[in-house]
């Protein structure tokens, strides 16, 4: 009877072990002064400095669909800032400094030079957010992904003392609402991007968009890192930012609500930014109604600050609309349809 290997059922251990090889200087390029140990152990080891009274805050989160534009173009370098970002800027919302992360990479055929471009991403994406990058896991699993696929998924933690956590306690009726603009699509909505540009469009990606960009480019640009224009923030104004919004899945309907008490709503002028290129052809490609772009996509808006008006013109970003008595949300005026 023939001897079977593992690599006979299509798992490459050599390929895994030069996957780990090739990211190594990726991965150490992170590190904080906390970190202990090094790559390629058990577990990732992190020593928390003093604090009064920590409370850890951790996130998880993937890339979602947005991966299958990522195959088609075969364009891998931004998917892993998309990984951490979703995770680093969900946990800003409580006031948490980012301080590790670990990811996720599933592929049907490890290729360790693809591994190589996800994972500087990741930690690129780290470096940018001031955390570590302390462990993770690469999985080939034969037959379960088709050629040339995968996913990635991981978590961050953060800390924040228990004083300075930022919950909806805080918000009040006449807070001003400021938006910080994203970079783009981010990683949210790419089900109905997908059926719109692919399906009814049937564009390749190829597509000039602007001077600088294809179509292609422009869906797969990198989720914006919100944690060194946060932070600095929080640490300013303290008290006086009394939620954080980030506008992820759900868009400004679902979103907004996650960071009011009972009793409150908010009231947003879309007439105060300008909706990027990318979203008003999205709507008029697919004839999307306007409650709808902004339940699905950020339309611009990435981030959102609630801060008590005394401070409203001097955090940065735009003013875009307050905190009202009543509940949910209600958007007026903007650049998009009805």
């Amino acid at each position: 009877m023939e001897s079977l290997t593992y690599k006979d059922s299509g798992v490459d251990i050599d390929a895994g072990n030069e996957s780990v090889r090739l990211i190594k200087n990726f991965v150490r390029s992170t590190y904080r002064s906390e970190v202990l140990g090094d790559i390629g152990g058990f577990g990732g080891l992190f020593a928390l400095k003093k604090y009064d009274e920590p409370i850890l805050v951790s996130g998880t989160d993937g890339v979602g669909t947005k991966l299958k534009i990522a195959f088609m173009l075969d364009k891998h370098d931004t998917i892993g800032q998309d990984a951490v970002a979703m995770c680093v800027n969900d946990i800003l919302v409580s006031g948490a400094e980012p301080l590790f992360f670990l990811d996720y990479l599933a592929a049907g055929k490890l290729n360790p030079a693809q591994v190589a471009e996800i994972v500087r991403g990741v930690a690129d994406a780290c470096k940018e957010s001031g955390c570590a990058l302390i462990g993770g896991e690469t999985a080939e699993m034969n037959g379960f992904y088709p050629a040339g696929e995968y996913d990635i998924a991981g978590f961050a933690v953060g800390v924040v003392e228990k004083k300075n956590l930022i919950t909806p306690a805080r918000v009040k009726a006449g807070d001003i609402l400021i938006g910080l603009p994203s970079s783009g699509l981010h990683s949210n909505g790419f089900s109905l991007v997908r059926k719109i540009v692919f399906e009814r469009m049937n564009f390749t990606g190829d597509e000039k968009f602007s001077d600088e960009k294809t179509l292609g480019e422009e869906l797969l640009t990198p989720t914006k890192l919100y944690p060194k224009i946060i932070l600095p923030l929080i640490k300013k104004f303290g008290e006086k930012i009394h939620g954080l919004v980030h506008v992820t899945g759900g868009g400004f309907y679902d979103n907004i609500p996650r960071a009011l008490p009972e009793g409150l709503g908010a009231t947003i002028d879309a007439n105060s930014w300008r909706v990027p290129k990318i979203f008003k052809l999205l709507q008029e490609w697919g004839n999307v109604p306007r409650r709808e772009m902004f339940r699905t996509f950020n339309c611009g808006i990435g981030m959102i600050l609630i801060v008590d008006e005394e401070i409203s013109n001097d955090v940065g970003g735009q003013k875009i609309g307050c905190v009202v008595e009543g509940d949910g949300v209600e958007i007026f005026g903007g650049e998009l349809n009805d």
